[in-house]
């Protein structure tokens, strides 16, 4: 499979459409705090947080640094958002899954009613 028809992991797209969903430069509480009210899953954040620096590591998203914050000891967050490549990204994938599932309740219909 070619990089422009490399698909991304579901994780990676729900963390993209995410990001993109809140149309602003997001930290990583609020990436997973969406998720949980938008998906009923409890993310770690380590999960969150190693799917996101590989999407930033790909260019689909970036990540750009806040001020200190005293109340973390002195670091700052680091704020995720999605630039045109990773939008082109999200285009493909709902044109693949598009394409994936067309069809599909007419099938589900045929194989119920041939009792396959």
């Amino acid at each position: 499979m070619s990089d422009a028809m490399k698909l991304l992991t579901k994780n990676e797209e729900l963390f993209m459409l995410t990001i993109f969903r809140m149309n602003k430069p997001v930290t990583l509480p609020e990436i997973r705090q969406h998720l949980l009210e938008n998906t009923g899953k409890d993310w770690a954040f380590a999960s969150l947080y190693m799917t996101l620096d590989k999407l930033d590591r790909e260019g689909l998203v970036m990540v750009t640094s806040g001020e200190p914050q005293p109340y973390r000891g002195g670091k700052a967050l680091n704020y995720y958002s999605i630039n045109e490549k990773g939008v082109e990204a999200l285009k493909r994938e709902k044109d693949v899954k598009d394409r994936m599932w067309m069809g599909f309740p007419h099938l589900v219909k045929k194989k119920l009613k041939n009792g396959s």
